[in-house]
């Protein structure tokens, strides 16, 4: 495994992030994620560049901000790789790092396991069906999705632009995830209409025993329904207020190597899964600031853009 784990993220520094000689490499980790962050960083020092490890406490939901003193030497980084048990990829912290020019992966949640299986895909391949994803959706302006579980809603995308998280982050201000692959966007504030039921798997809960009811008015989930995970879910958001509950992400996975596994970075970049995320979304190009973001993986979607079928029960359309 330990041979598994340094070739992977061998992977990481050298093909993903494409680390060169003269550059200030960051790994932000957390006591959960020693081991891997560790790992990035021994390679990060085998390249030659100037590697920096920085080990902070967990924060408590994914969206929360790191702390000061992490923010200012993201800024100052070339290179930062963020491996947390949860997410700092919607926060200010990491926009600006990002309009500062650093390139940035973040792996929240990742496993020893995950990281060998998906960082073995095609990148090239990824990378291509993500950005005809991304220019979709860049180009759409009304989003149908229709589940066999009861999803029915629909969702402005117009005037936002799509992203593509390739895995290949090789450009001043490049951000993604690793593992990658999927095309998202932020929807438009206050326009998601009807009904999600989340039957894959949901941001801090993992795989759900029973599918997840979203009742969504005016662009805010108004009714959460289900069992015990629904139950959970309420628990988590009520602190946070009404912002908490926008719709805030619309994605789609391109990555055939990833499979449902509880942890959501995986989990959203499932071949033919649609995620939508509620809570915070400022971090690429939406309107909305709060320290929580959640994504809901919807199994077997169908999807259309301005009434074209991009997907059909699960298989993209796309190629």
């Amino acid at each position: 495994m330990m041979e598994s784990l340094e070739k992977s993220a061998e992977i990481a520094i050298r093909q993903c992030m494409g680390v060169k000689s003269g550059e200030s490499v960051l790994v932000v980790a957390d006591k959960k994620l020693r081991n891997i962050g560790l790992a990035l960083w021994e390679k990060a020092v085998d390249v030659g560049v100037e590697a920096i490890y920085m080990e902070m406490t967990a924060r408590k939901e994914n969206g929360e901000e790191p702390p000061d003193v992490v923010a200012a030497a993201m800024l100052a980084a070339d290179v930062v790789l963020g491996v947390t048990s949860r997410s700092f990829t919607h926060t200010v912290a990491r926009k600006q790092a990002s309009k500062n020019g650093a390139r940035i992966a973040t792996l929240p949640g990742i496993t020893e396991k995950m990281l060998q299986r998906t960082l073995n895909a095609d990148y090239m391949a990824i990378a291509r069906m993500s950005k005809k994803l991304a220019k979709v959706l860049t180009d759409g302006k009304l989003v149908h999705i229709f589940t066999p579980e009861g999803t029915n809603i629909s969702i402005s995308i117009e005037e936002r632009s799509g992203y593509a998280d390739t895995g290949l982050l090789h450009s001043r201000g490049d951000f993604g995830n690793l593992p990658a692959g999927e095309a998202y966007i932020a929807p438009k504030e206050g326009t998601a209409d009807g009904v999600i039921v989340v039957d894959g798997s949901m941001g801090s809960i993992g795989i759900l025993q029973k599918p997840i009811k979203l009742t969504v008015e005016n662009g805010y989930v108004t009714k959460i329904e289900g069992e015990q995970d629904a139950k959970k879910l309420k628990l988590i958001l009520e602190k946070y207020g009404k912002e908490a509950r926008n719709i805030a992400e619309l994605g789609i996975g391109t990555n055939p190597q990833a499979s449902l596994s509880g942890r959501v970075l995986e989990d959203e970049k499932v071949m033919g899964t649609v995620h939508l995320a509620i809570g915070g979304n400022i971090g690429f190009g939406g309107l909305v600031q709060v320290p929580i973001h959640l994504d809901g993986i919807l199994l077997n979607p169908t999807l259309t853009i301005d009434e074209k079928v991009i997907i059909k029960d699960g298989k993209c359309l796309i190629f």
